[in-house]
């Protein structure tokens, strides 16, 4: 097995030096978003479909394995286009080949595949990004790993981790809108587990010396926001911004992720925004209200 690659001790996980293959690039979303990335600045070294070794997509050449492609093009990332039932198995061999970061686009992977892949990752060092997620982003070396939109972002000193996709969007282009640039992006994903959380992203952005302030994205269900509003509060000085979806929903409701249901009292919005509160965050209302925050402090 390929040695797994070291650790930073600071900074954004991805950049210049982030050598990227795509597994199921040769599918129809792993071959538009590949060339997406490729487009923002990515090196996209290689991509895997077994069976299809030896062929290419576009100028990105084709191999059998996450090994082959390891051991060929130097890669130590990798994301994930596998359909659901064989995800599993794609980010299991992304692990095994030593590849150190690996982002989970997939939607709809069953819970016990997820814990087995997150636990797995942790236990050999690597970290998971998702699953169902669309990806992260550092706009400054020009490095985009997934399904996030190209042109919202700019270079800046602003950290975003998020549990919404279409939130994530929405808040980047609005500071992007106001002047305010970004030193990372994390799309966490929605579903129940995860492998980056919202404990595991401050820790990045506390860290990253290029972060001057800390944007959270959170939503009903579960409680990753009360217990980041806990660190904040204990470990954070930087400027932590947060706003929280599913403010209006009924006990009992599910708002679009599998993770976003709230249940005896548990996981409410009202909870949690009050948790950021007490820890000295300011909270948005709307998610537009961030950027503006965001401006008028910085």
């Amino acid at each position: 097995m390929a040695q797994l690659q070291v650790q930073k001790a600071s900074g954004f996980p991805i950049g210049k030096d982030t050598r990227l293959i795509v597994q199921g690039i040769t599918g129809h979303q792993g071959t538009f978003h590949a060339g997406a990335m490729l487009e923002f600045g990515t090196k996209v070294v290689g991509g895997v479909t077994p069976g299809k070794g030896g062929e290419k997509v576009g100028k990105v050449p084709v191999f059998d394995s996450c090994q082959d492609a390891v051991d060929k093009t130097g890669a130590n990332a990798s994301v994930v286009y596998v359909p659901a039932k064989f995800a599993k198995d794609g980010v299991l061999e992304a692990i095994d080949a030593g590849i150190r970061d690996i982002v989970v686009i997939t939607e709809h992977i069953p819970f016990h595949d997820a814990m087995s892949f997150v636990w797995y990752a942790r236990t050999k060092g690597a970290r998971v990004l998702g699953p169902n997620c669309p990806g992260m982003a550092n706009p400054a070396e020009k490095c985009k790993i997934g399904i996030l939109p190209n042109k919202i972002f700019k270079p800046g000193n602003v950290g975003i981790a998020s549990r919404s996709g279409t939130l994530t969007y929405e808040i980047v282009n609005a500071l992007t809108e106001q002047g305010v640039g970004q030193s990372g992006v994390l799309g966490l994903g929605g579903d129940p587990v995860n492998g980056t959380n919202f404990l595991d992203a401050l820790e990045i952005f506390n860290s990253d010396p290029k972060t001057k302030a800390i944007v959270l994205v959170g939503e009903i269900g579960g409680t990753a926001e009360e217990e980041a509003a806990a660190y904040v509060k204990k470990f954070v000085k930087k400027p932590v911004y947060a706003y929280i979806a599913g403010r209006a929903a009924p006990e009992g409701k599910r708002m679009g992720h599998a993770g976003a249901i709230v249940s005896r009292g548990m996981g409410t919005a009202a909870s949690k925004m009050a948790a950021f509160k007490k820890a000295g965050a300011k909270v948005a209302t709307f998610p537009t209200d961030i950027a503006d925050f965001v401006r008028a402090d910085l």
